[in-house]
């Protein structure tokens, strides 16, 4: 028997959804919330005991974990597409088609993470080599690359994964695995970060170490329990490969894959920009960098989200009920974001100094920290409306977009980079120009209204 939902969400699986209230986007979301949040404490967990460590090594897991999200974003962008297919399929009540979807997207994923675990371990040095200058960051970053490659393994076939409970709306289950993946996270970091339980001390190989531990470990848990609770009646997983469905599945996820990858690229340029100032600059935009997550989680939650719920409507035949149905989707992030924001400001010195005792990094970090707030209020609707392209099945245009965002992006870096002495603050407002030129593109598509009558 699959396992217990929400009876709305149960009710959004089994009924033509005319819309969705606002309680049924909180049960459909809370889970994906809490997994995406855990999820994201790995890394904080990495730069928490890094930061106790060494400012370089603090400094250098922001670079690493950049680089490692960049190559794992195009892999989360295939889920993505598969994501929206499901939730697409599920609306239409074809429900073998969505087992049918789904195992060949686990099929893609798994290839996808043996060929990126194989050319990260070959390129991935020389590479590195290229754009950080200092050797002491070089050394540490390949160190955490050098371990944390073999997440590929375990994340991708994960996404796969997610993509079929998120598309089902079946989300309950993240919460669980994800609280699994942290708890093994944390204790792998303490014991291998500063040598505990007969372990030497391996500082940010440790932690890398520790990842990629919990990853396998999250991997299991997840195949064990869809194994045993995932309703295979219903679904259908078929154990054979389908060229239709693999092509129509490629075609629909190249241009989200394209534009996964280009959406965090720019931030790892970004902390190579800042590395050019300094290791105390670049330890304090990985604080930064690290709260900020907590509030792009937030975001990005609800985004996920919205691609199903779109899909679904879509897929249902209610085109009209996506508009109001993203205006809840905002109503709800700003309903819990705002008060987040204030509360870390009033409390930023505490927050900050979580990471780091050195006070040098702590002054540093404050003025990029207020301009990071300030980002969290466009980017709801920026990247409410951007998902909301995804799930209308607009994936080649809601890449344009992206492509357009990051040229202009990377233009304003390229010009504050040539102005020598800017404080880190300074840098930090090439991501409020992000978020403003992607909410105004993806808004203005949407108030068109010609995708209303248009297959996907």
């Amino acid at each position: 028997m699959p396992a217990a939902l929400p009876c709305v969400a149960q009710a959004c699986l089994f009924i033509k959804p005319m819309n969705y209230t606002y309680k049924q986007i909180w049960l459909i979301n809370l889970p994906i919330l809490v997994s995406l949040l855990m999820e994201q404490f790995i890394n904080l967990t990495d730069s928490v005991f890094l930061g106790h460590v060494s400012q370089i090594d603090l400094g250098a897991s922001a670079l690493a974990t950049l680089y490692y999200t960049a190559i794992y974003m195009p892999g989360f962008g295939f889920s993505m597409g598969i994501q929206l297919l499901i939730a697409r399929r599920n609306g239409e009540r074809r429900y073998q088609d969505v087992g049918r979807v789904f195992y060949q997207g686990l099929v893609f994923l798994s290839a996808f993470a043996v060929i990126v675990f194989v050319l990260s371990r070959l390129f991935s040095p020389a590479l590195l080599r290229v754009v950080i200058s200092s050797d002491p960051v070089y050394r540490a970053t390949v160190q955490y690359i050098g371990w944390r490659d073999y997440s590929y393994l375990f994340a991708f076939p994960m996404l796969a994964i997610h993509a079929f409970f998120i598309g089902t709306t079946q989300t309950k289950i993240l919460t669980a695995h994800s609280l699994v993946m942290v708890v093994c996270n944390i204790g792998f970091n303490y014991v291998l970060v500063f040598g505990k339980a007969g372990f030497p001390p391996l500082g940010i190989g440790g932690a890398a170490m520790g990842s990629s531990l919990a990853g396998g470990i999250g991997l299991l848990f997840l195949i064990l329990y869809m194994w045993r609770y995932a309703d295979k009646k219903r679904y259908v997983f078929f154990p054979v490969l389908d060229g239709g469905v693999s092509v129509h599945l490629l075609r629909i996820s190249v241009w989200t894959m394209i534009r996964s990858f280009f959406c965090i690229a720019p931030w790892f340029l970004f902390f190579v920009a800042v590395e050019h100032s300094g290791e105390y600059e670049l330890a304090a935009a990985n604080v930064v960098r690290s709260i900020s997550m907590v509030f792009f989680v937030l975001v990005n939650s609800f985004a996920t989200t919205t691609v199903s719920l779109v899909g679904h409507l879509i897929g249902a035949g209610n085109p009209r009920e996506v508009m109001s149905t993203c205006r809840r989707v905002i109503i709800w992030n700003y309903a819990i974001g705002i008060p987040l924001i204030l509360l870390a400001f009033v409390f930023s010195e505490p927050l900050l100094r979580l990471f780091t005792n050195d006070r040098m990094v702590v002054c540093t970090a404050f003025y990029p920290f207020c301009v990071m707030l300030s980002i969290f209020i466009i980017s709801v609707p920026a990247y409410t409306y951007c998902n909301t392209v995804i799930g209308i099945g607009k994936t080649k245009i809601a890449f344009i977009f992206q492509a357009i965002t990051i040229w202009i992006y990377l233009w304003y870096l390229f010009i504050l980079s040539r102005s020598p002495h800017l404080p880190l603050a300074v840098y930090w407002t090439a991501e409020q120009l992000y978020v403003v030129v992607l909410f105004v593109l993806s808004w203005l598509y949407l108030k068109r209204g010609n995708w209303r009558d248009q297959g996907s």
